[in-house]
């Protein structure tokens, strides 16, 4: 009796989790980013996503998530670039900081928002505490240099592939 009393509420846990998780709403955060057949790297591309897309969770893998587009399209994509916000909620946010209020959302947040400042440069904080602490121009100027440098996508893919590093983490020595 206990123990189908116990399997009741075991089911009952799964079900309610599952309902919840097909609700679950995430944006896709990184440009580049491809639905892929299965969690990793290296499977087939079924469709690429824009940043800005909404998708419907289906099933978490761990640093991989089963979505689904609003056009019907279902497969995996790397957690890291999807957030639990909209676009439009990240921008609203305001900065919270050096790595920004999103950044316990998203790693890919703290990325974007921490590409931004290089865009623009130092931020006005960045300058005073570098000016208050004496450090020379010709650091700020070289600084200047390598934050003007561009990196094409497949650059960065390429770097992210051999590093493992992000999606491709997980395939050093062969592991899936």
């Amino acid at each position: 009796m206990k123990s189908t009393r116990s399997m009741i509420a075991a089911l009952a846990l799964v079900l309610i989790a599952v309902t919840a998780m097909a609700d679950e709403k995430r944006w896709v955060s990184s440009e580049g980013t491809t639905l892929k057949s299965a969690a990793s790297a290296t499977s087939e591309n079924i469709t690429d996503v824009l940043v800005g897309t909404e998708v419907t969770l289906v099933e978490s893998g761990g640093r991989w998530l089963k979505v689904k587009t609003a056009a019907g399209k279902e497969g995996w994509v790397y957690a890291g670039r999807v957030s639990d916000t909209p676009p439009a909620a990240e921008i609203a946010g305001g900065d919270g900081g050096l790595f920004g209020d999103t950044a316990q959302k998203s790693q890919i947040n703290t990325a974007k928002a921490d590409s931004a400042r290089s865009i623009r440069g130092l931020s006005p904080e960045t300058v005073k505490y570098a000016k208050d602490r004496g450090t020379p121009e010709i650091y700020k100027k070289s600084l200047d240099v390598i934050l003007a440098r561009k990196i094409a996508a497949k650059e960065l893919k390429a770097f992210l592939r051999e590093g493992y590093i992000g999606e491709f983490a997980q395939q050093q020595g062969g592991a899936k």
